[in-house]
């Protein structure tokens, strides 16, 4: 089973995939939900190009053929993503694939694709978008750890430093955080911070 690095930070540019990695993240996704694909697709290079440079891998958000197009290692899809998607496609070019989920039945939806990975969320209001889920509170945390078994389990949705280790506690595997660093004064020096206290925490 694949083991991914416990701090996932999600940003909306390939400048902020740069800081992110450069200050030392190692999986990052880029989300960038409005754009022409001629944008898209230099937003996407020079993502690639900061990964490269430091170390990081990198997770695009929702574009799947794009992905596979410019030999991106990681897509994430929503719910809603997985009728468009050609998992056949994706599979034949090792594409790996991480999955929202945010109910029951999108939790046994998601496992019948056989995901990398499994995202929970919101663990609490989420600032990034707007959610028509409510919060789902730690205790799910340890209820889909249960279900997922050795499949990394990713905690989304209002999760900062200093909340992380009652994730990391209750069972999450990994931590995705966006607002925590895009909205503190120096998101470069959060992100440092971010990466020593998963260094620091007790293994999985």
């Amino acid at each position: 089973m694949i083991v991914l690095p416990r701090f996932y930070p999600l940003t909306d540019s390939a400048a902020g995939v740069e800081r992110l990695a450069a200050a030392g993240a190692r999986l990052i996704q880029l989300r960038i939900k409005s754009a022409s694909h001629a944008t898209l697709r230099q937003e996407v290079l020079a993502s690639q190009a900061s990964c490269r440079r430091h170390g990081a891998g990198l997770v695009l958000n929702d574009y799947w053929a794009l992905a596979i197009e410019l030999g991106v290692e990681w897509v994430h899809l929503g719910q809603e993503d997985l009728d468009q998607a050609d998992w056949s496609a994706c599979r034949r070019c090792g594409l790996k694939l991480g999955l929202s989920t945010h109910d029951d039945a999108e939790l046994e939806r998601a496992l019948a694709h056989a995901p990398d990975y499994l995202a929970l969320g919101p663990v609490w209001p989420s600032r990034l978008k707007p959610m028509h889920w409510a919060a789902q509170g730690v205790e799910r945390i340890a209820e889909w750890k249960r279900r997922v078994g050795e499949r990394p389990l990713v905690a989304i949705g209002g999760i900062t430093l200093e909340r992380a280790p009652i994730c990391l506690a209750a069972g999450a595997d990994v931590l995705a955080v966006s607002t925590d660093i895009s909205a503190a004064s120096d998101p470069a020096a959060r992100t440092r911070d971010w990466v020593r206290l998963v260094q620091r925490a007790p293994a999985a």
